[in-house]
């Protein structure tokens, strides 16, 4: 429970704010039932696996051999994920957090008895028991130990580093966890046997000295005479092979130094060494070259720099405490001469070596420079940073990258542009479609865009309208041209509505004539009703068109005729899809036999709709042209459906 509670509380856990970040702590611990210190453990354990799962369980394996080691250098990879992460705005992982956030500072000190004091030092309080939780996890997975770590000093920190701080002191002490194989695998290697001199060292007496070589003696190791003292006999019979040492290499150091100072400065373009007292006793080239003050020998150092990591006041003492800690140094624009008034100021980044013999600091360091413009806006040169120093590779390598980066980008850029104009092309392509869509039917229009030849086909049956506007020869003689134009276009966008209301087809308008269709493209047995509701529609419509002359409604007569046709593509340039066959002259000779405002139907068009709940009225026997009498009627009315609903109204 306790497990699952924090996945889901804490899996996006960011620390931007004390107050939110504890509010959040104590509301999961009332919910979950436990202690908050309890809850942050369980977060810096899960947070571990989380970062391993995520990649940098490999970057974090090489930071040292044992656990001293890696909590020791845990600064240095802050520093390098500051330099190769300074853009980012997310926790990356560990104990690494936003540029605009310092990260946590980390000192470890080793006891006597083999423990361990860790100081945390970090601006955000009360978050220290994820610590535990971290390193414990680190400290068994990487190191397979298991640790302890309690609090055993707890204050808020004004004088080594600047700003109010919290400073939390862990006692760590740690225990091997082996498996049966693996104890009696390990208690024969090398790392194991040398923590066994050192153990033996610290704890066993004169007295003790024959039981501690028979002990290793039963390990399988060689024996060596008794010496002066019992480390150098314990020194001698701990061997493996051919007489190795398992301690290790002792360095040999020549009597004195073979270098000259000239050879050294040069050699270290950008060192420093001064005193306890911050007095400058020696510097590289390059360094008094950029800074010209450090040539006066036992100028102060912290004239001319100030110390921006870690965040420890400018003291001897201080950078003591702090010594494994990667030491970042700005220039005082004020120190600088007057040619570097307007460029930004040098920074340098490097490590600090006591040297108990002179009481003096070495600091070796190299320019803190991460591009060429860097390089550039300062007036340096690559001919000013030492050929064996780094820096010049990681300039190099990280101009190439940011080149990479920024043709990864112009192809981002392309690609979005890309994606844009689909996205336009698409819409546009809706467009013409839509168009096409209205001057043929779809699937026609469909198989014209494949390139494929439309063969004309035969309907059985359907139903055609034509309707047309009464006395239109007369209103075009009495109005100007745009008026005619803006009377059509109201009618038919009216008209036009209607057929996407009642699904019928429009073939085509020729001057005032507007022509319809049911039942074609698309078969369908209610033909005859869709085609008699949009001519009820129709004529409801019209009475919104105003006449340009009279100022009156116009009045349209329409005409609806059933039978069978055959319909095809006609024409390449401007293709239109027509309709051939005798139904589309008699549907024509209803419109122009009928009477204004009245829906005008032929006998087959009448015999579809008779069953249909459509009011009708006999006209009689009329005398058509060129079809001699036939029997006629007019539509009244759809006895179902009310005028809103005919005209496609909410």
């Amino acid at each position: 429970r306790l497990q699952a509670g924090v996945q889901d509380s804490f899996l996006t856990f960011e620390v931007y704010k004390d107050e939110i970040t504890m509010q959040l702590v104590d509301r999961a611990c009332k919910i979950l039932g436990v202690p908050a210190d309890t809850v942050l453990r369980e977060f810096g354990e899960y947070f571990f696996e989380f970062c391993k799962r995520s990649g940098y369980d490999h970057m974090l394996r090489t930071l040292g051999g044992n656990l001293y080691e890696f909590i020791e250098n845990l600064d240095a990879l802050h520093s390098y994920l500051s330099l190769s992460y300074q853009a980012s705005t997310e926790v990356l992982f560990l104990f690494v957090f936003p540029q605009e956030m310092n990260a946590p500072s980390f000192r470890v000190e080793k006891n006597e008895d083999g423990s361990m004091h860790l100081h945390y030092y970090s601006d955000r309080r009360g978050l220290c028991h994820i610590v535990p939780g971290i390193i414990g996890a680190a400290a068994l997975d990487f190191f397979n130990i298991e640790i302890s770590m309690e609090i055993v000093d707890q204050t808020e920190e004004e004088e080594e580093r600047t700003g109010k701080k919290e400073h939390i002191v862990f006692l760590v002490t740690q225990n091997p966890v082996f498996s049966y194989k693996e104890r009696n695998a390990f208690s024969s290697s090398p790392q194991y046997l040398a923590d066994s001199e050192k153990q033996i060292e610290n704890q066993l007496n004169k007295e003790d000295l024959e039981k501690a070589k028979n002990t290793i003696r039963g390990r399988g190791s060689s024996v060596c005479p008794v010496k002066k003292s019992h480390w150098k006999t314990i020194r001698g019979i701990i061997t493996l092979g051919k007489g190795k040492l398992l301690r290790g290499f002792d360095p040999v150091y020549p009597k004195s130094l073979w270098i000259d100072t000239k050879t050294f400065c040069n050699g270290l373009p950008f060192h420093m060494v001064f005193d306890k007292e911050l007095r400058v006793k020696q510097a590289g080239v390059s360094i008094q070259k950029i800074v010209p003050g450090l040539q006066t020998t036992g100028i102060c150092l912290d004239h001319y720099f100030s110390i921006i990591h870690p965040e420890v006041p400018f003291t001897i003492s201080s950078i003591q405490k702090f010594i494994n800690s990667q030491f970042v140094f700005q220039t005082r624009r004020e120190m600088m001469p007057e040619s570097w008034k307007q460029r930004p100021m040098l920074e340098l980044r490097g490590q600090m070596i006591w040297m108990e013999s002179l009481q003096c600091m070495l600091y070796l360091c190299s320019p803190l420079l991460r591009t060429l413009h860097e390089l550039e806006e300062r007036q340096m040169h690559i001919a000013d940073i030492a050929p064996h120093d780094v820096t010049r590779d990681l300039i190099l390598l990280n101009q190439q990258r940011l080149a990479e980066m920024e043709l990864s980008n112009q192809l981002e850029r392309k690609k979005e542009e890309l994606r844009v104009l689909s996205k336009h092309l698409e819409e546009e392509k809706k467009k013409t479609e839509a168009l096409l869509y209205a001057m043929l039917p779809q699937h026609v229009a469909n198989q014209l865009k494949e390139g494929k030849r439309v063969e004309a086909g035969e309907f059985k049956e359907c139903t055609i309208l034509f309707s047309d506007v009464v006395t239109f020869t007369n209103i075009c003689a009495r109005c100007e041209p745009i008026q005619i134009v803006l009377m059509l276009n109201s009618m038919y966008l009216r008209f036009d509505r209607l057929t996407t209301v009642h699904d019928v087809y429009k073939v085509e308008t020729i001057g005032d004539a507007y022509m319809v269709v049911g039942g074609v493209p698309v078969p369908v047995p209610t033909h005859a009703e869709r085609v008699a509701n949009f001519a009820l529609g129709m004529i409801i419509a019209a009475k919104g068109v105003q006449n340009p002359v009279s100022g009156n409604p116009i009045q349209i007569r329409v005409g609806i005729h059933t039978g069978p046709v055959l319909a095809g593509v006609v024409g390449e340039k401007m293709p239109r899809y027509c309709l051939f066959g005798d139904t589309v002259n008699i549907a024509s000779r209803m419109e122009s036999h009928g009477v204004p405002s009245k829906i005008h139907l032929s006998s087959s068009a009448y015999q579809c709709l008779k069953y249909k709940n459509f009011e009708m009225t006999g006209r009689g026997e009329i005398e058509v042209k060129g079809k001699g009498k036939m029997h006629t009627y007019f539509l009244i009315r759809n006895k179902t459906a009310t005028e809103n609903e005919i005209m496609g109204r909410p």
